[in-house]
């Protein structure tokens, strides 16, 4: 904001709901009154006409009634208003009106009065010419350096320049390679039009090559008018600028004549052969500009006004003065009035007409005297404790926004899953290949406290999973009134899910008094899935390759009780031993041992087991807190599984290599496949025929290959996909067995999910490796760093596809061995000391030497894949009893 405001001399607002622009604003003595004195003439898009002649008594008053000369309603739109010699035979000045589809000239005379209400004013229509094209703006001058008058150039909508030697038309050109008009304007030095194309070019052309180009009374270009008389239509000059004009200027100085061009970022100036004297770069917006003769200063001033109300005097490209404004500008002229030169007219697109000067006014304010008085420095103190306290209590809420105070929402959201699968299945669409894919209801129910405007409800579960449907519109909910809706979820994707969470968030607004549209607010929910939705009981597999074992501090559950979803109470087998089949095939076994406090569970996919592992974790803390047994505890005491983790990121990756590479392919091809058409479409075009030289065959193979690159992409896509799903559940199991392993509070469990977990949908342009190389990366340097040296080291800030996964795989390796040397997962950076925890067998000190380190780093990926726990094996024959032997072993 500028430490100056414009000074008002005069002001007014033009009538009700009534839009100007650029062209609606002309400064000039247009009633030839000879006086030196300027009118004010502004036009409005709602056809009113009306000319000011300002006489404030004092600065600063508003309009009086003898200000207004005159105000005429025209039947049309006022387009743009100009004040020249526009007729034939004097040398009087003249009013231009433009309008949509017609030009009109107008004599502006005045009366004296007889009487003390003043003058009186009066337009008399001159001549009009009716346009046969819609006009957008006018420029005129002495076109073909005529003397005494003024000629008129009308730029029409699709591009005609339209030529009125003042009572008749003299001729039309089109402009080449037009699209949508610009700024047009005539230098008098040069005989030119300059205007700025939609190419974001500065043109400039000839009066004397429009006058001798070809006739354009319909603008299409036939052989014929090619072979007839007249020369085409070229440019004197052209320039690129590089962003479109919003106005363009020609002034005249020291013989010498200087075109401005007002960007949408820069303002330029050029010499009139185009090339650019300078150029100066804005730094807010523009919306309208005037340069103009200083002959005082000897130089060329700009005023240049923008969209934030500011108003800045540039005198080449230094900026000289900057003032304040009331309204946003879109026009902006000088003039002369009541004896006062160099008065700043500006018009708003809403019609706020100021005039106004820059300077300063002297402050009369003067500051009282303070009363002394002595200071209370025990006083001060109490203040301060209580201002210090009051920070201290504030800086250690986490909170975004502040807590309510009531423990009531406006608007309550709630989850009913059924118990039930759907008896009809409700699935559609689904990849799966199964015989049924079971569908099950969940029921949204919102509850208004108040009443509540413009409720969206959007349900979210993670792919593959589906929803039949989604998002659900509530134009307004009444107080004290509920809404209920009912959707399925079904498998869609041929992978199992990695979470069997659903969520549902509504957005409201709440009106208020001042705010009749309502503050927009935001409630949620969570919601479980059943795990019978995706897989079914089966039989218990006898061969496994990954195992994995779950102690507990409680005396072991029977199956029976803890999934009798699944579980058959007849058979008392299935007491210690349950078997699960996921709907994609996969197969999982559960046993419980009967004497010791362990269970086992094993799969042939390494990823199958996460689910089953977290539902068994789950239910057991169900079920002994029903028991109110508040210290029940799972533990890890085996290695975890790494290399087996490795393999499942090297698949990943190796998939978005492949799509890089099949992304380039097409990217080839297609550049092949346009070069050919290119190659055909010069041969039709031309007249005497060549033969295609297997151009044809060419286009054919190479189209064949781009559907075979673009087919293959997509099922690169679809595998990325399912792979990307089976990462994320790998990961959730990895982070699962840490957090056991090393008893990891809530709070470090949320930063490794965050860690391993940063996106939720795998891209090119940011994949998981990256995200997180660079979060563990963070946290090594950080909180699980050995020395102030590491704390020391920079990473990089971009993030890109690294070219193979062996940094992200040490890495990993090596948080895990922080971890398991007592290392603490924070999210400050105040302290880093290491807490001394108990490791469990299997575990090799950290290295303290950056060579030992190398070393160590490559021996622990020996020591986590070397595990009891999750190994590749085949279970004996006799399953049941002999597996629940082998898992009683310590």
């Amino acid at each position: 904001m500028s430490l100056f405001k414009a000074r008002d001399w005069w002001s007014t607002a033009l009538g009700e709901k009534e839009e100007f622009d650029q062209g609606c604003l002309c400064v000039a003595d247009v009633d030839n009154s000879g006086s030196g004195q300027d009118k004010i003439t502004v036009g409005s898009y709602m056809g009113y006409l009306r000319i000011f002649n300002p006489h404030p008594v004092k600065p600063g008053d508003g309009m009086q009634a003898e200000d207004l000369l005159l105000e005429v309603q025209l039947r049309d739109p006022i387009l743009q208003v100009e004040v020249g010699k526009f007729v034939s035979g004097t040398e009087l000045l003249h009013l231009a009106v433009l309008h949509c589809r017609k030009l009109c000239v107008y004599a502006v005379s005045g009366t004296l009065g007889n009487v003390e209400h003043g003058n009186q004013y009066q337009i008399k229509l001159m001549y009009e010419h009716n346009l046969q094209r819609t006009a957008c703006n006018m420029t005129y001058g002495p076109f073909g350096g005529v003397k005494g008058r003024d000629l008129i150039c009308i730029q029409s909508m699709d591009g005609m320049l339209m030529l009125f030697e003042q009572e008749s038309y003299a001729f039309g050109r089109f402009l080449p390679g037009f699209l949508l008009p610009g700024p047009l304007t005539y230098s008098s030095r040069t005989d030119s039009f300059i205007t700025v194309s939609s190419c974001q070019q500065v043109e400039s052309y000839k009066y004397q090559v429009l006058a001798f180009a070809t006739d354009a009374d319909e603008r299409q270009e036939t052989e014929q008018q090619k072979l007839s008389s007249g020369k085409r239509l070229v440019m004197d000059w052209v320039l690129n600028i590089g962003e479109q004009a919003l106005d363009i200027c020609v002034v005249s100085f020291n013989q010498t004549a200087s075109v401005f061009v007002l960007g949408e970022r820069n303002f330029f100036c050029l010499k009139d052969n185009g090339q650019i004297r300078f150029m100066k770069k804005l730094d807010c917006s523009p919306s309208c500009f005037l340069p103009y003769c200083s002959v005082s200063e000897g130089s060329i001033n700009t005023l240049v006004g923008n969209h934030n109300s500011m108003l800045h005097v540039y005198q080449d490209v230094t900026l000289k003065w900057a003032t304040q404004l009331p309204h946003i500008p879109v026009a902006v002229k000088v003039g002369n009035l009541q004896d006062l030169k160099g008065v700043i007219v500006t018009l708003s697109d809403s019609g706020q007409l100021q005039c106004s000067y820059l300077g300063t006014d002297p402050s009369l304010f003067q500051a009282p005297t303070v009363e002394s008085r002595e200071i209370n420095y025990e006083e001060l103190d109490r203040e301060m404790k209580e201002l210090q306290k009051i920070i201290k209590e504030s800086t250690k809420t986490q909170d975004i926004l502040p807590k309510s105070e009531k423990d009531y929402d406006d608007l309550r959201i709630t989850a009913e899953v059924s118990p039930d699968l759907d008896v009809v299945s409700q699935a559609i669409d689904s990849e799966v290949r199964a015989e049924a894919v079971p569908s099950v209801t969940v029921k949204i129910t919102l509850q208004s406290r108040l009443a509540v405007q413009k409720t969206k409800l959007s349900i979210c579960v993670q792919p593959p999973l589906a929803l039949t449907h989604d998002q659900f519109i509530f134009n307004d909910i009444e107080s004290c009134r509920s809404k209920a809706v009912a959707l399925s979820v079904f498998l869609k994707g041929n992978c199992p899910p990695a979470e069997l969470e659903g969520n549902a968030v509504a957005s409201y607004s709440m009106p208020t008094d001042l705010n009749p549209e309502g503050i927009p607010r935001v409630a949620q929910c969570k919601f479980r899935l059943p795990l019978r939705l995706i897989c079914f009981p089966a039989q218990p597999s006898k061969t496994a390759n990954h195992k994995l074992t779950i102690d507990t501090n409680k005396p072991p559950v029977s199956l029976v009780n803890l999934f009798p979803d699944f579980a058959d109470q007849s058979d008392e087998d299935q007491v210690n031993v349950l078997g699960f089949q996921f709907l994609t095939g996969s197969r999982i076994t559960l046993l419980a041992s009967k004497t010791s406090q362990r269970y086992r569970i094993q799969s042939e996919q390494l990823e199958d087991l996460w689910l089953i592992t977290k539902e068994l974790t789950f239910r057991l803390e169900e079920h002994f807190k029903k028991q109110n047994s508040k210290d029940f505890t799972c533990t890890f005491s085996g290695s975890v599984p790494l290399q087996e983790y490795f393999e499942l990121i090297d698949h990943h990756f190796e998939l978005r290599l492949n799509a890089e590479k099949f992304e380039e392919l097409l990217s080839e091809r297609a550049i092949q496949f346009r070069a050919i058409e290119r190659r055909l479409l010069t041969r039709f075009k031309d007249k005497t025929p060549a033969p295609l030289q297997h151009l044809d065959t060419l286009l054919e193979g190479t189209y064949r290959q781009i559907i075979a690159l673009a087919d293959a992409a997509e099922e690169n896509q679809a595998n990325m996909f399912q792979a990307f799903t089976k990462l994320k559940s790998a990961t959730q199991l990895v982070i699962m067995l840490i957090s056991l392993w090393q008893k990891l509070s809530t709070d470090q469990v949320a930063i490794l999910e965050a860690t391993f977990l940063p996106l939720m949908q795998d891209t090119q342009e940011l994949g998981w490796e990256e995200s997180v190389d660079a979060a563990i990366s963070h946290l090594l340097r950080t909180c699980l760093s050995k020395s102030s040296k590491e704390q020391v080291l920079t990473l990089t800030s971009q993030l890109s596809i690294p070219k193979d996964t062996s940094r992200l795989k040490k890495h990993i390796t090596l948080l895990c061995d922080r971890l398991a040397k007592g290392g603490r997962l924070c999210l400050s950076t105040d302290t880093n000391i290491q807490q001394t925890m108990v490791m469990p067998g299997g575990c090799t000190p950290i290295p303290e030497s950056d060579l030992e380190e190398s070393t160590g780093v490559q021996d622990s990926t020996t020591m986590f894949t070397n595990h009891r726990h999750l190994m590749k094996q085949k279970s004996k024959t006799d399953f049941p009893q002999g597996a629940v032997e082998e898992a009683e072993k310590p």
